[in-house]
């Protein structure tokens, strides 16, 4: 992948003037979207397509990559040919498109769901778009290549309408797989020489993400769900246990957060929950003696609602629920308890509760 000096010149890139509004809209249920109308729109004017690559880390922070005239061709056809080709051609046998969350591992089905939905790519596409001008280029942080997780295409195209129309094609990638100037060599002719680039790196040439408009495609289930981390199964019950417990608690939470968002990839408070009677707990007065008695630091607002800033406050107010804090009658110390083992009744005692 060559760096160059100047945006390419097939390149559209976000300004902060610019007047169309490229964001992702939640306009239209996710079973709205024809994805097969969507391939052959692009193939219509292919010819026309503009295309930007980012690389990002497993934070999901994006870096912009120069790339060589010499590659447009290659990009366009790794990234967006391959997608929609695959689309148009397999529609003619049977291809399906179908909500991710209601289908697992069907052949000849690829899946969709709402941008909303997947937080981190979300994030991702954020970033790319109304952050533009603070993303670094990979070229000042070649040593962060080991920390790459994928690679984002962004495309425009004009629009039947006027205005710019914008998708994505993400690809996961392995920075391990990826080759090293100082100990690679290149064979040239008949012998090795020296390895060029600081970095070279294959491109995958499997269709793995789209991300349309307020849409996400999924063309393979498990690389799209390692390459943006999305645990659906845990999501579904994240989401029930969070309507549960703001449905019996007060709770005040830090501008921009919620429980849903918190909950997210938190998968051993999610288990704790999931354990856990939420109707059946102690209620939020006795919850907040509780944590007085064990002197920890619960804060409350003027209307008594439970404040969670972050992620530490919120594992207290799980820890809390499953009763996991207790002093030593001992040695008078306090202790959270990381697991529990209910122990059967003393003979001859009846049982309790």
């Amino acid at each position: 992948m060559e760096n160059q000096d100047t945006q390419p010149t097939n390149t559209v890139v976000p300004t902060d003037d610019t007047t169309i509004d490229t964001t992702p809209t939640e306009t239209a249920p996710s079973n709205s979207f024809d994805v097969f109308h969507w391939a052959n729109e692009i193939d219509e004017v292919k010819n026309n397509v503009s295309v930007e690559l980012f690389l990002f880390n497993k934070n999901y922070t994006p870096y912009r990559v120069r790339y060589s005239d010499q590659l447009t061709a290659s990009v366009k056809a790794l990234f967006m040919q391959e997608a929609t080709g695959y689309i148009i051609k397999e529609a003619d046998k049977g291809l399906e498109c179908r909500e991710y969350e209601k289908s697992d591992g069907e052949d000849k089905v690829i899946y969709r769901t709402k941008l909303s939905n997947v937080g981190r790519a979300e994030t991702l596409i954020h970033l790319i778009e109304h952050e533009y001008r603070d993303i670094d280029s990979m070229s000042d942080h070649i040593d962060e290549f080991k920390k790459v997780k994928g690679i984002i295409a962004r495309f425009t195209y004009p629009g039947s309408e006027g205005g710019t129309k914008v998708f994505y094609i993400a690809k996961a990638i392995s920075a391990s797989s990826a080759l090293k100037g100082g100990s690679s060599w290149e064979l040239n002719g008949e012998g090795f020489e020296p390895f060029s680039a600081e970095v070279a790196l294959k491109v995958p040439d499997d269709n793995q993400v789209a991300i349309i408009d307020s849409h996400v495609i999924i063309f393979n289930q498990t690389k799209f769900e390692n390459l943006f981390q999305y645990d659906y199964k845990s999501q579904v019950i994240a989401d029930a246990k969070a309507k549960e417990l703001t449905d019996k608690y007060k709770l005040s939470f830090a501008e921009g957060l919620t429980l849903n968002t918190l909950l997210q990839d938190k998968k051993p408070l999610v288990k704790k929950l999931q354990s856990l009677d939420i109707a059946e707990e102690m209620p939020q007065d006795k919850l907040i003696d509780y944590a007085d008695e064990m002197q920890l630091e619960l804060m409350t607002d003027d209307d008594g609602s439970i404040i969670i800033m972050d992620d530490k406050d919120l594992t207290m107010f799980v820890n809390l629920l499953a009763e996991d804090y207790f002093i030593s009658p001992v040695n008078g110390r306090r202790y959270e308890i990381k697991s529990k083992k209910l122990l059967s009744e003393p003979e001859g005692e009846p049982p309790r509760g």
